[in-house]
Parts: C-alpha cells; structure tokens; sequence
C-alpha cells in the first residue's frame, strides 16, 4: 500500500525521467489476482485489458509462478549460442499445436513480425527471385514500431516524423479481394494480415477473403504472413484465429499472451519457408531464453491441460451476447460488436474519453481506440460472474454518459 503523497511521487518521478510516449492514465498498481488488479492504494479494478492482451492467464496464475521461480533457481539466460532445453520443448508444442515446423524465438510481437518480413523476403532472394520483395498489409492493420513493422502498418499516424521509411510496402483496403489482386506485382514478396484487426478497431477478416487470399498467394508464388500476435494464443477461443477460417499461412508470428506477461514472440513458419534462415543471418540475443521458454510451457499447459482455452471460448461467446444485449438496450451509446472470442470491439456512439472515465470511476480497465471502438481482452481464465459484472458496470457507464451528455450519445 502506497499513501496518496507516494503515489504522486511515483507519476512525478515517471514524468520527469521516462520518456514521454505514452499517455498514461493517473493509475499505479502494486499487485494482481486472476481477473483483478489493485492500484497502490489498494483500489481493486475488473481487469478487462489484460495488459493489452498479455496477461492470458490473468494474474497470479499458479502455473505461471511456478515456471518463472523454476527458472530463478536454476537457469535465466545463457543465449542461443547453446542448446536451451525449455527452448526445445516449447518449440516442439508449438509445432505440434499449430502445423507448422519451425520456430524463431524473440521478444516482442514486433520483432517477430520483423523477422516475418526477413524471412519473407529472404527465401524468394535464396529462391532465385530476389527482386520480389514487396509487402502487401491491409489499411487500418498494425504490426509494431520498429522501422520496418512500422511501416508494414497500414496508419500513417504511426509513421508521421520518421521518414524516409524502408521501400517496400503496400496497402490495400481489408476484405477487397479485387483491391489485393491488383496490388499484387511481380515484386509481391508476401501478404501479411492480421486475422482480426486490433489497434485498428477490432475489425475481423471476412472469411471468403481470408480464404481468398490464400488461393491467391498460391496462385501467384506469394507467402501468407499472418500476424497472431493479438490473436493467437487461444485469444479467439482457439490456439490460432486462422483455425475460425480454415487457413493455414506460411509464416505466422505470435507475442504477447505467449509469455502471460513475461517478454516473448515468436515467427513460425513451414519447413519450405523456414529453411532461408541459416546461421547468422537472423538472430535474437534474449530469445527463447530459460525465462522465457519456461513460462511459454506454462502457459501452453494451463491452455491445452487446465481447458483454459476452452474456457476462453464458452467466455467469448458468453460476453459477446451480453454486449449484444446491452447494444440493443443502449442504442444510444453502443453500436456494432464485432471480433472473435475474447478479442471483442464495440461502436461507441459516446465520446471514447468520456466513457472510458466513466469506467474507470467504477473500477473496470478497458481501452478505447480508433477514437469510438471500445476493445476488450480480457484474461481467458474470466469467470461468468466477472463478465457479468463486467457488462453492468458497462452499463452503467452508458447511462451517465447519456446523463452528463446527452448531445454526445447519437
């Protein structure tokens, strides 16, 4: 517990000595319990943002501890220039629960969606056409903020103050099938998609496009790189989203939830693909690493051997109806909900700031991007009871921004 005067000190001493890239709402928390966080004072908030779709297993998970203290008492880190036995294990169950062969180990989505483009680009070069080496992404898509993801992503916001940025990409609108077959040259390297926009406003592939695009690719020599990194690790209410579609891609990279809040991604891909990497020429110093691997298996086993991810599954579909529900009862304020499984958006007639104070006042952490697109991921170990109180306090919030502003809510 923090007094209020050390609780100031903490976003005074963050001000000033961090740097400033993010707009940090006036909360510090000092510990968690499955679906709940409690701020330094001991304040308890529903936790509905699972640290931006991290925190799969909530907090506090028993088998998650248990892994991360296994690995303080043994080994952390010792680097790939050597055999990683939990490295091992782990890429095997992700092989064997995904279909693909191979896995490269990192740290973050991004850089996991930054050796997709590698690879990408890497086995047409080994194959003879190095001249394909464009990417096509979707408008409105995200991919991460290194050089190149973040010019993968399809906002310009993103990218505003750091030109020039690497050659190399196109966009196309979402769900266009004609758009894309247009796009694609004989420089058309790979197609990279996220099977569920998420900072782009939680906005689903269709699935004749999905499917479509992987004919496509097949018909034209091109690689499918799928970004999971919101929306793999059973965040769908399956392993990967790409099983909703019945699509399997070339590459497919995988991050936050992988680790349950400790540091992981992951780039999967298929033998074919995966052989243009040989030694040297990519590499990742902390990936894969004892820590890491470790908690990955944790997580992996409380999904497939504690029917985690078939509670995410009976979870997704218990919220979505209820904000289906509330949708109908609150027209004013609530418009279209759309997403898979625990990755659920939701039209937002009301201002996004003054809603998302307006939860946050009642103790529930959510997230409002694309300005009126309220997103919510929550842990997959959510309780019916928890999405219940979940959707009241929802509602409640609609009802004082109808009250405070009316002309806000049409």
């Amino acid at each position: 517990m923090y007094s209020s005067a050390e609780a100031d000190s903490v976003f005074q001493m963050t001000d000033r000595a961090v740097m400033n890239t993010y707009r940090r709402l006036p909360l510090a928390f000092a510990r968690g319990e499955g679906a709940w966080l409690y701020d330094v004072t001991g304040r308890a908030y529903l936790d509905f943002i699972s640290g931006l779709g991290v925190t799969a297993l909530g907090h506090g998970h028993p088998r998650l501890q248990a892994a991360i203290r296994a690995a303080a008492d043994t080994l952390l880190h010792t680097s790939n220039l050597y055999y990683i036995p939990p490295q091992a294990e782990l890429a095997h169950r992700l092989t064997q629960v995904t279909g693909f062969d191979r896995v490269f180990f990192c740290n973050s989505g991004a850089e996991a969606n930054e050796a997709a483009i590698k690879l990408a680009r890497r086995y047409h070069a080994t194959s003879g056409q190095p001249g394909r080496f464009e990417i096509i992404t979707a408008l409105n898509s995200f991919h991460g903020r290194t050089l190149a993801t973040v010019t993968a992503t399809g906002q310009s916001k993103y990218q505003q103050g750091f030109a020039p940025l690497p050659p190399g990409f196109r966009y196309v609108r979402l769900n266009d099938l004609d758009a894309l077959r247009r796009a694609v040259t004989d420089q058309t390297a790979a197609v990279m998609l996220e099977p569920v926009q998420g900072e782009g406003g939680v906005n689903p592939c269709a699935p004749e496009y999905l499917q479509g695009v992987r004919e496509l690719c097949d018909e034209r020599g091109i690689l499918l790189i799928l970004d999971e990194v919101q929306t793999g690790v059973g965040r769908t209410g399956k392993f990967l989203a790409a099983e909703h579609y019945g699509v399997q891609a070339d590459i497919c990279t995988l991050a936050k939830g992988l680790g349950g809040g400790v540091p992981i991604g992951a780039a999967l891909a298929t033998e074919r693909v995966a052989r243009a990497f040989e030694p040297g020429t990519h590499a990742s110093t902390f990936g894969g690493n004892f820590l890491a691997a470790r908690a990955g298996l944790a997580v992996l086993e409380a999904l497939f051997e504690d029917g985690v991810l078939q509670r995410a599954a009976a979870a997704g579909e218990r919220l979505r109806e209820g904000l289906i529900a509330l949708s109908r009862r609150r027209p004013e304020v609530f418009g279209e909900v759309r997403g898979l499984g625990l990755m659920l958006g939701v039209e937002l007639k009301a201002a996004g700031s003054q809603f998302l104070s307006a939860c946050l006042k009642r103790g529930i952490l959510v997230n409002v991007i694309a300005e009126r697109v309220l997103r919510l991921l929550p842990p997959l170990i959510v309780s019916d009871e928890e999405i219940d109180q979940a959707l009241s306090i929802l509602e409640q919030a609609a009802e004082e921004c109808v009250s405070e502003c009316p002309s806000s809510a049409t």
